[in-house]
């Protein structure tokens, strides 16, 4: 899809401001900002009924079942989701594509007209403005524009300090939560629960996934001071049940596993999919149920893993609850359609390396998630041979999550992941090293990108690159030219 031109314009006005996901700085998160923004531009954050969706793993995931399933219930739906992969526009979309041009067009103008106009001496505290604070208005904008019917916001960091905490939603989801950004949400899961708690508002019913005991308690301590109603998932969804297909074995048989979705071809170009046979392959059976449906819910995902069965099962119960005249059929037809890029996204022979059986695309980055993405990796492909290529960023946790690839992947390339992140390559060569995997390791991530795949190519492996959104999007990049 062609970059728009109001997209362009917007991103070289709002990359003069402070981006933490470039630069991650403390003491830099506050509401009061975005709060004087909305009054100003006449509260777009409240056009719509909207959901809220934080957590350490899985958030994106969640915002995207829901928004399918509204948009399959008819609903026209606005998609808030970070990072982007390839294009801009990712951010502030529906859950199948972007909207008209004109209401990007309109928003953009909007924005820049509109903040362009406030003298800096009104600013609260007169602080700088921030990048995520300004995207995060531009999505309100653009909803606003396109006159959505529902909206789905997926938290950058946190959640009590974030900037899309203004909002008032119908219900607020929080995925599980792990030890993540402890330099700035806390160096305990109490501290981070707290944060990420952040979201639930008073009156206002939250869905939550299954945690450990000591962060249940901080979302309940939270709910209860909040008088909201409170839901966790483990406690709610009975019977869940999910089938991971080995895909050799199925293409082996012939079997047709391509999403069977009307909009398949629609959201390889729009997601920017790298689609040169198959992607986005339907993997997994999955079935729930609970007392708050009528029916047990049945359906297969394109997106695939244990804990997309899982975050597939929380959004249903959050839409449920929302809107429960959605029907359970409905909720099933959505969840198949919804798609992701970057998710265990499936590649099979990608364009000039048609050698590699599976190109295997994956953002975890977090011990559990990596975990999990092998775990996934075991189920779709068996005991074959793999080629892994890992980047991460410098505050994740390497010393933990090198040992998950030992004895699974039998070659490693590790890089930095891309110049948008800070990262720490002796820290990852120490936590490769105290593993025992060996390893082949440059600086030069292009390169070790080339390195990786014409090593896989040559072998005829299967390629798996995880440990970070920004390596993928580089991936993505390279097989582009």
């Amino acid at each position: 899809m062609k970059k728009l031109a109001s997209i362009e314009k917007l991103e070289s006005w709002i990359d003069s401001y402070l981006n933490f996901e470039k630069t991650p700085k403390k003491n830099i998160f506050w509401l009061d900002t975005m709060k004087f923004f909305c009054e100003k531009f006449g509260r777009p954050q409240d056009f719509s009924p909207c959901f809220h969706v934080a957590g350490s793993k899985g958030k994106g995931s969640v915002s995207m079942f829901i928004a399918s399933i509204l948009d399959e219930a008819g609903f026209k739906t606005g998609l808030y989701t970070s990072p982007h992969i390839l294009d801009f526009i990712e951010r502030v979309s529906g859950p199948h594509g972007a909207f008209e041009e004109e209401a990007y067009n309109n928003a953009v103008e909007e924005i820049m007209n509109g903040v362009k106009s406030i003298p800096a001496e009104e600013l609260p505290g007169q602080r700088p403005v921030t990048w995520f604070e300004l995207v995060t208005l531009f999505s309100f904008l653009v909803f606003r524009q396109a006159k959505v019917d529902y909206s789905v916001f997926e938290v950058g960091l946190g959640g009590r300090l974030d900037s899309t905490n203004i909002i008032k939603p119908k219900v607020s989801v929080i995925t599980p939560i792990e030890l993540e950004h402890t330099e700035f949400l806390g160096d305990t899961l109490e501290k981070i629960a707290y944060e990420k708690g952040g979201i639930i508002k008073e009156n206002t019913p939250v869905v939550i996934a299954a945690q450990r005991s000591e962060v249940r308690k901080v979302f309940e301590d939270i709910a209860r001071e909040k008088h909201a109603q409170f839901y966790f998932a483990d406690d709610v969804i009975k019977d869940l049940d999910f089938n991971i297909k080995n895909i050799c074995n199925c293409i082996k048989n012939n079997t047709n596993l391509v999403a069977n979705n009307p909009n398949f071809n629609k959201n390889c170009i729009q997601n920017n999919t790298i689609s040169v046979k198959n992607s986005y392959f339907s993997l997994m059976n999955v079935s729930f149920s609970s007392k708050l449906f009528k029916t047990t819910i049945q359906t297969s995902l394109q997106m695939t893993g244990r804990y997309q069965a899982e975050n597939a099962a929380l959004a249903a119960l959050a839409v449920r609850i929302a809107v429960p005249e959605i029907s359970e059929e409905t909720i099933a037809r959505g969840l198949s359609k919804a798609s992701l890029p970057a998710r265990f996204e499936i590649i099979q022979n990608p364009a000039q390396y048609e050698n590699i059986p599976f190109l295997v695309l994956d953002g975890a980055h977090t011990v559990n998630s990596v975990r999990f993405t092998m775990e996934t990796m075991d189920k779709v492909f068996g005991t074959q041979d793999g080629t892994l290529l890992f980047a991460c960023a410098a505050d994740k946790d390497a010393e933990d999550i090198a040992p998950l690839f030992k004895n699974r992947l039998t070659s490693v390339f590790l890089t930095k992941p891309g110049n948008v992140k800070q990262s720490d390559l002796n820290t990852l060569a120490d936590a490769f090293d105290k593993a025992e995997i060996p390893y082949d390791l440059t600086e030069d991530f292009e390169a070790q990108i080339k390195k990786a795949f014409a090593y896989a190519d040559a072998h005829k492996s299967i390629l798996l690159v995880t440990g970070s959104f920004y390596l993928i999007a580089e991936v993505k990049k390279f097989l582009q030219k």
